[in-house]
């Protein structure tokens, strides 16, 4: 039986007659290609935009880079001044803070020496420490001290306290009224008062460890 000699169907893409079906798909399969080339160089301007599109850009880096250099600015000026307060609080510490160890016996000699140029008797006095929340190395101690006297001496002993060289707060004054002594009151001259005082002092031990 003799083959037939129908020719092949023609594929048309945009007006151009192919008789080969491989050619026509090549063509169709380049002529996409090319579409979505040209989205992309519309929708992402690989090539830098128009010049409006780069002032704009140019804009809004000078913007942001003006904030940025304040931020650094005020970054600066903070740190600043943490350093002066750091440096200000260590001399506060070397300063003001007593060790631990001798705080003891410098506030009795400052409250003997206080009470003898006030003309009053210093009773025995009693130490109570407590740790501070965040640090390793400082205490606050609160020192109960009783003094003897007359309400003018006692007035002196408290103005020599609050003057104190040391740092010394004073946190409640108790002024007790005359005594009894063997049956009779005393005179109205005596009275005794309470001072309890509040300090700081540093643990320089801890460090060492």
């Amino acid at each position: 039986m003799p083959k037939s000699s129908k020719p092949a169907p023609k594929i048309r893409v945009k007006g151009l007659s192919v008789t080969d079906p491989r050619v026509a798909m090549r063509a169709l399969i380049g002529a996409l290609l090319v579409a979505n080339l040209v989205v992309a160089v519309i929708a992402f301007k690989p090539f830098g935009g128009s010049a409006d599109d780069l002032r704009q850009q140019q804009a809004q880096l000078s913007a942001k880079l003006r904030q940025l250099q304040t931020h650094l600015e005020d970054t600066k000026e903070h740190v600043a001044k943490i350093e002066v307060a750091r440096t200000q609080g260590d001399e506060f510490l070397t300063k003001h803070i007593m060790d631990v160890g001798s705080m003891p016996e410098l506030t009795l000699a400052e409250m003997t020496k206080a009470g003898a140029d006030a003309g009053v008797k210093i009773l025995p006095e009693t130490y109570s420490y407590d740790a501070i929340e965040g640090s390793d190395t400082l205490q606050m101690v609160a020192i109960t001290a009783g003094f003897e006297g007359n309400y003018a001496g006692l007035a002196k002993l408290v103005n020599l306290m609050d003057k104190s060289p040391l740092f010394l707060i004073i946190d409640s004054i108790n002024l007790t009224a005359p005594q009894q002594q063997n049956g009779q009151q005393a005179t109205a001259q005596s009275l005794n008062v309470v001072l309890r005082l509040i300090t700081f002092v540093r643990d320089n031990s801890v460090v060492a460890e």
